[in-house]
């Protein structure tokens, strides 16, 4: 039998959806592609048009690392199904990912410092925006003088500022528009580096430089240069703690509530140690205030936070709105901008205040 308009020899429609010859054999002998008709006198298989769109899931799922069982449960199982092998597959994929790099970062920390500095260019508005979220979650214990500093951490793909004091944590990410050099680690004086995001708010762009460890940061734009010490020091690993929240998922309520709102209520509580949030059905009542919220709830929860600290990552937003995922204690809360996905702070919740 010759190819019709209908149907398409092997080689035709391996062109078509990407996959060589060989690979739609082997999928037809695993019972997995199936050809729509094969000449009982040549053994040549050929293929619908109808047959594109399961050859091209097919392929990328294959391209994405999925073993062939996996693949039969996506392409044929129900959707449910389905959806817990790829997210099981995702978690798989980004612990292996998170394991080489940690694995390639310890290599690397044994070889000789490479003479090369790494240089990077960012918005300088967006700049002076992350450096004003992340900066007020940095510390202030004496103790701990690299809590006092905003990490400023770099690779080819981004740049993150985190700080912390413990008891909350900011994170915002910024895309770089270039970059060049090795990534880097650099824990920078949080008060030093918001005078400088106010400098670097004045320049379309701005282009940091990062030298040998020790060296300082230097910054430049089109009105001048201004260089900052890079503490010493080991900043906290903030990446293993939010990798073992995903890998441990609780169940999270989520509330979203007028920003400026809560913010109120939780200045008003002065100088309380705690105060407990309940969430109900569309609403939040917080210090015996009620506010409106869109929360699907069927009974209510309680948490409880420091309300100075909370209020402090609810400055830090931006928007009208935001987005709290509470989990069960003494797991930290997420406070998300609605306008902002960038930025992320982590609350840690107290114990609820007695009756």
């Amino acid at each position: 039998m010759d190819a019709t308009p209908e149907l398409m020899g092997i080689s035709a429609f391996g062109r078509l959806v990407g996959l060589a010859p060989s690979a739609l054999r082997f999928y037809d002998d695993c019972r997995v592609l199936l050809p729509a008709h094969v000449d009982p006198a040549t053994g040549y298989r050929y293929y619908a048009e109808s047959q594109r769109d399961r050859a091209a899931l097919l392929r990328g799922l294959r391209e994405a690392g999925l073993a062939l069982p996996d693949v039969v449960s996506v392409l044929d199982g129900p959707p449910e199904r389905a959806r817990q092998v790829l997210e099981r597959h995702r978690r798989t994929v980004r612990e292996s990912g998170r394991a080489a790099d940690a694995a390639v970062r310890a290599v690397l920390d044994t070889l000789p410092a490479e003479p090369r500095r790494s240089t990077l260019t960012l918005g300088g508005p967006e700049l002076a925006s992350a450096v004003r979220q992340v900066a007020p979650a940095a510390g202030r214990d004496p103790q701990y003088p690299v809590l006092g500093c905003v990490l400023v951490e770099f690779d080819e793909d981004e740049v993150r500022f985190v700080a912390t004091d413990r008891y909350r944590l900011s994170l915002r990410t910024l895309r770089p528009t270039a970059v060049s050099g090795p990534p880097g680690r650099l824990p920078v004086e949080a008060g030093a580096l918001v005078e400088l995001g106010a400098w670097a708010a004045r320049a379309a762009e701005v282009t940091l430089t990062a030298g040998a460890p020790g060296e300082p940061l230097t910054v430049r734009h089109p009105g001048g240069s201004r260089e900052l010490p890079v503490a010493g020091g080991t900043y906290p690993a903030y990446r293993e703690m939010l990798a073992a929240l995903e890998a441990a998922p609780v169940p999270v309520h989520r509330v979203v509530v007028d920003r400026a709102a809560l913010l109120a209520v939780l200045t008003a509580c002065g100088e309380e140690d705690s105060v407990a949030l309940e969430l109900g059905p569309d609403r939040l009542r917080v210090a015996g205030s009620e506010l409106q919220a869109v929360c699907a709830l069927s009974a209510p929860v309680r948490a409880a936070f420091d309300p100075a600290v909370l209020a402090g990552a609810l400055e830090a937003s931006v928007g009208p709105d935001v987005l709290l995922e509470i989990p069960a204690a003494p797991r930290p809360a997420l406070v998300r901008s609605a306008d902002q996905g960038s930025f992320t702070t982590l609350v840690m919740q107290v114990a609820l205040p007695t009756p």
